[in-house]
């Protein structure tokens, strides 16, 4: 979860509108692998490999297994607010520096699955990271990640807090804001798709994060 400052939110929102500029594709390589275990050991190392599998394993699986197995193998990672973890109020992490680090906040967990199933395959129009007020165990703003069957259909919930995958209308622990993805924001509207509020936009710390992604970081 990230702490509630107005400032923070709004960068979140736009900056997630810029996922249609972002790569499709993890890359991986024995120079990734070679930078890996040199910067973060050899743990590290062994998780990445493990996530590569996952990926491979699981790109002609069903939705239902893809979403799943995603779910599962990132909520082992520790949670640790940014400012704890990286010095910073507001750090974006690759999925490489949120496993070789194995720890990070609620956006992390959201952003590493996002990569990570349309890596598998998954369209990118069906993914939505969205924006909430998780009411449960105390009242906070959080992250999750969405997966939408249909355009307008209920998404089913990727989370770090309930690590069990369910509709929305289920998640009643959670008050929804925004959601949102490389197409636009949508203003939400109870569990359902809501409201589309603006189209495709650009932030310098999503594109940053790119170069990281693309340079094996």
């Amino acid at each position: 979860m990230f702490i509630a400052r107005p400032v923070k939110i709004l960068s979140l929102i736009v900056l997630l509108l810029a996922l249609g500029k972002s790569i499709s594709d993890i890359k991986f390589s024995d120079k990734l692998y070679a930078y890996v275990a040199s910067k973060y050991g050899n743990a590290a190392h062994q998780q990445v490999k493990y996530w590569q599998s996952i990926i491979e394993q699981n790109r002609a699986a069903t939705i239902e297994d893809k979403l799943f197995e995603v779910n599962r193998f990132f909520n082992k990672v520790n949670f640790v607010d940014d400012f704890s973890h990286w010095g910073q109020q507001d750090y974006w992490a690759t999925p490489i520096e949120f496993l070789g680090t194995y720890a990070g906040d609620c956006e992390d967990f959201a952003i590493a699955k996002y990569f990570t199933l349309v890596s598998m395959g998954v369209p990118k129009e069906k993914l939505r990271l969205m924006y909430v007020t998780a009411t449960r165990p105390v009242r906070q703003p959080h992250m999750v990640l969405a997966y939408y069957d249909k355009a307008n259909s209920i998404p089913l919930v990727l989370d770090n807090i309930n690590k069990q995958i369910l509709p929305a209308s289920k998640r009643r622990d959670l008050i929804p804001i925004y959601s949102f993805n490389g197409d636009g924001l949508w203003l939400a509207k109870s569990q359902g798709t809501g409201r589309k509020m603006r189209g495709k936009n650009n932030n310098s710390m999503w594109i940053e994060l790119n170069s990281r992604m693309q340079q094996g970081y």
